[in-house]
């Protein structure tokens, strides 16, 4: 069952904000925080509610921390848990606390069925195709082809917005079955996307491009229509 126009919580301390907008239309869920160290995203999504970001058409659903215990020490995850991101489509009878948050989240996702479900990351290195290793700062990551053409046009605006070398945005084919974002597409077969600012700009920098993605995703999607 959907939930109703309000905030919700998962656990007592990860609050997910859902809005209708006056017109129909497609949902869209953005979370932030499954990393705690990753916190460009977290404040991103936590400045868009306080300026009042809602949905013309269709539902909104944004879980600004998701993992409050990891991010509260700034590290990828909790000392002595486990990486959130590698836990899903996750276990409601579990010991561990992550695998049992993501099977919550898990079902929030089949009843809530989203057209797009974004998750806000962030690299320590800037993406380089010709490195040896798989590097991810400044692109939108998807896992299953071909790229989904949102992805594409929201790069398009960034990058007429962002116009330094350093800051120009590209798109990422890394799938990552373990990932969350790859198992929810898998469930529900709609468009995820990770979105990866690169570390090496300051903080706020990142929440701007952070916030900017966003922004073009809702609008792209046609949940935000202005």
């Amino acid at each position: 069952m959907a939930l109703a126009p309000g905030i919700h919580f998962l656990k007592p301390s990860i609050p997910i904000y859902v809005f209708e907008g006056d017109q129909p239309g497609p949902s869209a869920l953005i979370q932030a925080g499954i990393h705690g160290d990753e916190i460009a995203g977290v404040h991103a999504l936590q400045e868009l509610l306080e300026a009042n970001l809602r949905p013309t058409h269709g539902r909104l659903l944004v879980c600004p921390i998701m993992n409050p215990r990891a991010y509260r020490e700034r590290q990828r995850a909790a000392a002595g848990g486990l990486d959130l991101n590698r836990c899903f489509p996750g276990d409601a009878n579990a010991e561990a606390w992550e695998r049992r948050l993501a099977r919550q989240f898990m079902d929030l996702v089949e009843d809530e069925r989203p057209a797009l479900m974004a998750t806000l990351h962030e690299s320590h290195k800037r993406y380089d195709k010709a490195a040896d290793h798989p590097t991810f700062g400044q692109t939108l990551v998807y896992g299953v082809e071909p790229m989904p053409p949102i992805i594409g046009r929201t790069i398009e605006r960034l990058n007429r917005r962002f116009e330094s070398a350093q800051e120009r945005w590209d798109p990422q084919y890394f799938p990552v079955s373990t990932s969350s974002t790859e198992v929810i597409v898998d469930a529900i077969g709609c468009v995820g996307i990770c979105v990866e600012t690169w570390m090496g700009f300051e903080e706020r920098h990142r929440i701007e491009m952070q916030k900017a993605v966003v922004e073009y995703l809702l609008d792209d999607v046609g949940v935000r229509r202005i």
